[in-house]
């Protein structure tokens, strides 16, 4: 099963009543904001980088676990959109125990963050500055989640996909054949997409 990587941040969530609809409302993630990561690279999120996502069937979870859904975009519950800001997220929230228990903690204070899982479809790093900065361009969204806890916990999957990249650049300076060059940055492209599958990153 492959790790996810969660990431913090500034902003949250908050609860909207109107007509006996509960709505939950935040930002899951936010655009051209520089993210220290563990101090390997800083990284931050294009604007666009959800344009092509946000039309597909992503489901709104508790904590990311996967049996706690609270919305989904198909039923029409869960409502994303990209603005000048970020990532925004609307949530109706369901008359169920998991549904009534994250209302209340939210009013409460207790819950304040959001988050959201995805894959990489397109990124670009930038290895001229140190720490190298990381872009991520487009995303394969999976889930959005309200969070307890949006934390700079693990970075292993990402400190890989970095090892990696490096080592293509390195293996690409060493190169004399002209003609092989192309082959082997296309290989360590293919590699190191394989390495960056689900992440999640977090704001509250």
């Amino acid at each position: 099963m492959t790790k996810i990587e969660k990431r913090g941040g500034t902003l949250g969530v908050e609860t909207r009543a109107a007509d006996e609809k509960r709505t939950l409302v935040g930002y899951a993630a936010v655009f051209d904001v520089s993210a220290d990561i563990g101090g390997w690279w800083i990284e931050r999120i294009a604007p666009g980088a959800f344009a092509d996502a946000i039309g597909g069937d992503v489901r709104a979870l508790v904590d990311h676990d996967m049996g706690r859904v609270i919305g989904r975009t198909v039923s029409g519950t869960l409502r994303l959109s990209e603005d000048s800001k970020g990532l925004l997220c609307e949530i109706d929230i369901p008359n169920t125990t998991d549904g009534n228990d994250l209302w209340e903690l939210v009013e409460r204070g207790d819950i304040s963050g959001m988050s959201f899982g995805f894959h990489v479809t397109k990124q670009e790093w930038d290895e001229t500055v140190d720490p190298p900065v990381r872009t991520i361009q487009g995303v394969d969204l999976i889930e959005v989640s309200a969070v307890a806890w949006p934390a700079y916990d693990d970075t292993t999957i990402g400190k890989r996909a970095l090892q990696e990249w490096r080592a293509a650049n390195s293996a690409d300076e060493e190169i004399t054949d002209p003609a092989a060059a192309p082959v082997s940055r296309a290989a360590h492209r293919a590699r190191l997409k394989m390495d960056l599958d689900l992440r999640v990153r977090s704001t509250r």
